[in-house]
């Protein structure tokens, strides 16, 4: 199951960039163009944060699962020592979390607004905040915190 894991968290993490980046470049012209906020806005604005929602679910199942995880709160005074550890035990956790929260906030807060450039407007500072925590968080294979390969 740790293998299943791994490798869907790590494939459905494309979903949430590129759906980032779409949502972030529609509102970009939308607020900047002083576009009409449609349905295929919307739906871009609510597909974006449903699949950040999967991906926080497969993450957290994942952290439950990882073998990894479980030596480090096991034997947390030495492994915090490690920063490879202490970035996949406590650091991607809580930023990937943090930019789950700020595309929530952005979603629902955006949703409410009463004018089409105010939608486009809260869209577009939240998402781009959390794409932005979360290129950090990624483990990319030439990131200086924790590296791993772009598919597992």
């Amino acid at each position: 199951m740790y293998q299943a894991l791994t490798f869907l968290h790590s494939t459905v993490r494309w979903l949430v960039l590129l759906s980032l980046l779409y949502s972030i470049f529609r509102a970009y012209k939308g607020y900047f163009l002083n576009k009409e906020f449609t349905k295929t806005d919307n739906s871009i604005r609510h597909w974006t944060a449903t699949i950040a929602h999967i991906q926080l679910v497969l993450g957290m199942t994942l952290y439950s699962q990882s073998p990894i995880i479980k030596y480090f709160w096991k034997n947390f005074n030495e492994a915090k020592e490690s920063f490879d550890l202490l970035f996949f035990g406590m650091i991607h956790i809580f930023l990937m979390l943090f930019s789950i929260i700020l595309i929530t906030i952005g979603s629902a807060v955006s949703k409410r607004k009463t004018t089409d450039k105010e939608k486009f407007k809260i869209m577009l500072i939240y998402f781009i905040i959390a794409l932005v925590i979360i290129f950090i968080a990624i483990p990319w294979p030439f990131s200086p915190l924790a590296n791993r390969p772009y598919f597992r």
